[in-house]
C-alpha cells in the first residue's frame, strides 16, 4: 500500500532556480493538501551573467549561491526526497553549469535537477492549475521568465500542449535593451523577435483552443499591478492596457528614468522586454483578457511531488506511453526489469548500489531498453539511448534522461566508459547498473515462460560471479555461449564475469 505525503515527509519544500529570480516554498503537507509556510524570492538574474561562449560568469555564480545560502537555513534538516531543486533555461544554456550544480549541492544538501522546457512547462501548469478554482474547458497558461516563455494548454490539471521558446525578459533586455537605452525601434524589435518564436506553434494552440488565459510569471504580474494602479481595469490585462503601458513606457525614452506605481525599480528595468514579448503573445494568439496568478513553477513542483510519494507519479505514465509508442514487448520489459532488480537485491551491498535511485533507475532502463527496435534492429541500443535522451519526458530530468539513456546505450554489445565516467563519482555506479541490466537481459535472451533456474551471485570490485544449479549450463549451451561473448564484452570495461 502507497505512502500518502504526510507518512513519508510532513513538511516539503521547492527551490525553482530561474533565470531572473530564485524562488522556495516551504509547505506542510495535510490530508494530500499543501498549506504554505514560507514562501521566499529573490532576483538574482543569472541569466545576465551568461557571457557570448555561453558560460556563467563568477558574479552572477556568487549572486545565486549567495541567494541559496540563505534559503538553505529553512531546509536544514529535512530528509533527502523532502526538497526538491529545478533549474530552468539559465542553466540549461551555460555550459559550465556543472560547476554551479557542484557548489549549490555542496550548499543546499540536496540534489539539483536542471529540467527541459516543455518538462518546466508542465509543471509551471500544474502550479498555476492548483492555484486556481476549477473551471470548464481549456486554460492556456503563459509564463515570461529570465530565459525563456513557456506557453501551455491544459484542461483541469492535465497539460495537452507544452511549449518553451528562447526569449525571457533577462535575455531581451541584453539583446534589445542594452545600456538602458528605450525606444520605439528598439522595441518593435524586441516585438517581431517575439512574433516569430510564436510563429512555430501558435496554430497548434489556435486548433487546441481554449477559454480562459493566465499568466504566472512575475513579468505578467508587474504588468498587471501597473494597469490596475494606473486605473487601467482591476487587475485583468487587455490589448488596450497594454498600448498604455507601452506609450508610458516609451515615453521615458530611458530604463533608469522609469517609474510606475506598484512596479519595484528592480522589475522596472526588465519590462519593457516583458512587455514586448506579452504584446506579442496577445496578437499572435488573439487574446482578449488575461488573469495573474501567483501559482507558478515552484507550486507545480510541491504538487508533483506528492503525486510522486503517492500514487500519481507522472514518470509512470510517461514510460507507459514510450513503451505505447515505440511498441515494446512489454511481458519481455517486465520479465527483464523483475530479474535485474532480483539481481540487483543480491549485489547491492557489495557494489554500493543501496540508494534508492539506483533501483529506480534500473527499473526504468529495464522497461525501456527495446525502445529503439522500433526504428531499426542494427544498433537500436543507440536509437533507444537518442530517443531517451533527447524525447520530451514529462517528470524526468535532464540528468535523469542522460543517465537512463546511458544504461540503455549500454544495454548491448561495447559499454562506453567513457561516456559513463563524464558522470564522475556516479559514472562507476552507472557501470555496474548496466552489468545487472545485461545480465538480465542475458539470462532471459530465450523469450517466453521457460522455467529458469535460481542463480547465485558473487561480486567482487571489478568481477561478478553467476553460479547456476550444477548442470544447467552444460544442459543450455546458449546461455553458456551467451556468458562467454558477455565476458569478453565486459573484460573492455575492466570487469570480469565468469558462470559456472
Amino acid at each position: 500500500m502507497p505512502h500518502t505525503p504526510t507518512d513519508v515527509f510532513p513538511l516539503i519544500a521547492a527551490i525553482d532556480i530561474g533565470s531572473n529570480s530564485i524562488h522556495m516554498v516551504l509547505a506542510r503537507v495535510d490530508q494530500g493538501e499543501v498549506r504554505l509556510l514560507e514562501r521566499l524570492g529573490e532576483k538574482v538574474q543569472l541569466a545576465a551573467g551568461i557571457d557570448e561562449q555561453r558560460n556563467l560568469d563568477e558574479a552572477a555564480m556568487q549572486r545565486g549561491l549567495d541567494c541559496l545560502r540563505r534559503f538553505a537555513q529553512l531546509i536544514n534538516g529535512l530528509p533527502q526526497g523532502a526538497v526538491r531543486i529545478v533549474a530552468t533555461n539559465a542553466l540549461r544554456e551555460a555550459r559550465n553549469r556543472a560547476v554551479f550544480i557542484r557548489r549549490a549541492e555542496e550548499l543546499l544538501g540536496h540534489p539539483v535537477e536542471v529540467v527541459s522546457g516543455r518538462e518546466e512547462a508542465r509543471l509551471i501548469y500544474l502550479g498555476v492549475s492548483h492555484s486556481l478554482p476549477a473551471a470548464e474547458g481549456r486554460r492556456l497558461v503563459v509564463d515570461i521568465g529570465g530565459g525563456s516563455t513557456e506557453f501551455i494548454v491544459g484542461e483541469r490539471f492535465d497539460s495537452l500542449l507544452r511549449e518553451s521558446q528562447q526569449m525571457g525578459c533577462v535575455s531581451y533586455t541584453k539583446r534589445f535593451f542594452a545600456e538602458g537605452k528605450l525606444s520605439a525601434s528598439r522595441y518593435a524589435q524586441a516585438y517581431t523577435a517575439a512574433r516569430l518564436e510564436l510563429m512555430g506553434f501558435e496554430q497548434a494552440i489556435h486548433r487546441l483552443g481554449w477559454s480562459e488565459a493566465v499568466g504566472s510569471s512575475g513579468s505578467i504580474r508587474a504588468i498587471a499591478q501597473a494597469l490596475q494602479c494606473a486605473g487601467q481595469g482591476n487587475g485583468e490585462i487587455t490589448p488596450a492596457g497594454l498600448a498604455w503601458l507601452k506609450r508610458r513606457l516609451l515615453k521615458a525614452g530611458n530604463l533608469n528614468e522609469l517609474s510606475l506605481e506598484g512596479v519595484k525599480p528592480e522589475r522596472l528595468l526588465i519590462l519593457p522586454a516583458g512587455l514586448a514579448i506579452l504584446e506579442a503573445t496577445f496578437d499572435a494568439l488573439g487574446i482578449q483578457s488575461m488573469c495573474h496568478t501567483e501559482g507558478a513553477l515552484r507550486e507545480g513542483v510541491l504538487y508533483d511531488m506528492i503525486g510522486r510519494q503517492s500514487h500519481e507519479d507522472v514518470r509512470e505514465r510517461t514510460l507507459s506511453a514510450l513503451q505505447e509508442r515505440y511498441h515494446v514487448d512489454l511481458e519481455q520489459a517486465a520479465r527483464v526489469e523483475a530479474k535485474a532488480l532480483s539481481i540487483l537485491d543480491k549485489v547491492g551491498a557489495a557494489w554500493g548500489l543501496n540508494d534508492d535511485w539506483h533501483r529506480e533507475l534500473l527499473g526504468w532502463a529495464a522497461r525501456v531498453h527495446e525502445v529503439g527496435l522500433d526504428i531499426a534492429h542494427y544498433h537500436y541500443h543507440k536509437h533507444g539511448a537518442y530517443i531517451l535522451e533527447h524525447a520530451d519526458l514529462a517528470g524526468f530530468s535532464r540528468l535523469d534522461q542522460q543517465m537512463l539513456a546511458l544504461l540503455v546505450r549500454g544495454h548491448r554489445r561495447n559499454i562506453p566508459v567513457d561516456r559513463f565516467a563524464e558522470l564522475a563519482e556516479e559514472g562507476d555506479k552507472l557501470v555496474r547498473l548496466c552489468i545487472v541490466l545485461r545480465f538480465a537481459i542475458l539470462f532471459h535472451h530465450i523469450r517466453g515462460m521457460q522455467d529458469m533456474p535460481e542463480v547465485a551471485f558473487v561480486a567482487g570490485p571489478r568481477s561478478l560471479e553467476a553460479v547456476f544449479p550444477d548442470g544447467w549450463l552444460a544442459a543450455n549451451p546458449l546461455t553458456e555461449a551467451d556468458i562467454a561473448a558477455e565476458a569478453q564484452w565486459l573484460a573492455r570495461a575492466g570487469y570480469t564475469l565468469s558462470g559456472r
